[in-house]
């Protein structure tokens, strides 16, 4: 068992030196094609893809998640001393190139077409779609059973304490409108199978339950309670928005859709001051390097938010990195820690 575990670790690691060695020659293969001869780069290690520096100009191409590749690629060059940065990706370059509009510091991004690096374009802010009528008729029984009805980007669920237990879904096979219960799709589906019995309402009640026990301090640590932190956080300020310093705070949509319950992102949501005054809250959680690219693009899609966008996390994950990202922007950004859940 030993031998054989040290072999699949072994095996791990050359495949992901093999990935890292392939990542640094494309890219070096790409600066060299766009600047029209070869480069002398000093490389580095940069796992969601790969780095180098050319003079005073970082380097960097994006693969895995590039949508969030920005605050990584930035805190890569703060911390190898470029002046500059040049971002590279095959997909997502219309978002990363507004959300990089947004940062005082040269920064180009470009979208990789084979060995061709072509100037991404911005996409402009939008506001995110509606929700069907069909579906937004289901946030009575959502509300009914004990969740707190959310629409995010036309998808309506129920969430207990910023954690997602319910979905509006269209059946596959007969388009019907339906409410699925569980947390994430791989949870509804096998709900399904084993409760399609039980009432909506009696089993999502039941799930709500559950899932509230888990999500509160003084409790014993649980998977449940490691899902979804950043919107744990948020629901925190909901109740007690005096911890940050304002009357009420109230979700809104993400900039862009989330992928999955199980993928770490920040949250927005629309703070009150005392004297009525309106700012942006932006949640996170886990020393998240692309918070501050994620709060300049919220901003955006804010619309009568023209102050301040306080970034909000819990002590043990507010990094000097992210106060060095949150220097670079255009328009101030404030810093804003809170004690931890479990030290509450």
């Amino acid at each position: 068992m030993t031998a054989g575990g040290r072999r699949a670790s072994t095996t791990t690691s050359d495949d992901g030196g093999r990935r890292a060695r392939l990542r640094s020659v494309k890219l070096l293969a790409l600066i060299g094609d766009h600047l029209g001869a070869p480069v002398e780069a000093t490389a580095g290690v940069f796992s969601p893809g790969a780095a180098a520096v050319v003079g005073d100009t970082a380097w960097v191409l994006v693969e895995d998640d590039p949508g969030r590749g920005l605050g990584p690629a930035l805190a890569w060059a703060i911390r190898h001393g470029a002046r500059r940065l040049q971002l590279l990706a095959e997909r997502d370059t219309g978002v990363l190139a507004r959300r990089a509009a947004g940062f005082a510091v040269p920064i180009e991004v470009w979208h990789v077409e084979d060995r061709a690096l072509l100037p991404a374009v911005a996409e402009p802010p939008a506001p995110p779609p509606s929700a069907s009528p069909g579906h937004l008729a289901l946030l009575p029984t959502i509300e009914a059973g004990g969740a707190v009805p959310n629409v995010e980007h036309g998808v309506v669920t129920g969430e207990v304490r910023g954690l997602e237990v319910c979905r509006v879904v269209d059946d596959a096979a007969t388009g019907a409108v339906r409410l699925e219960v569980g947390v994430g799709a791989h949870d509804r589906e096998a709900f399904a199978i084993l409760h399609g019995d039980v009432p909506t309402v009696e089993a999502l009640s039941g799930v709500v339950a559950a899932v509230a026990e888990h999500r509160r301090p003084g409790t014993p640590e649980h998977p449940l309670d490691r899902l979804a932190p950043e919107r744990l956080l948020r629901w925190r300020l909901q109740q007690d928005p005096g911890l940050i310093g304002l009357a009420a705070v109230v979700p809104v949509p993400p900039p862009v859709p989330r992928p999955s319950i199980k993928d770490r992102a920040p949250c927005s949501a629309r703070g009150r001051r005392p004297d009525g005054s309106a700012a942006l809250v932006v949640c996170s959680s886990g020393g998240d390097l692309d918070v501050i690219p994620y709060a300049i693009d919220a901003r955006l899609h804010a619309p009568g938010i023209d102050g301040e966008v306080m970034v909000v996390t819990e002590e043990r994950d507010l990094l000097p990195i992210t106060a060095d990202l949150a220097a670079l922007a255009a328009q101030p950004l404030s810093l804003v820690a809170v004690r931890a859940l479990r030290s509450a």
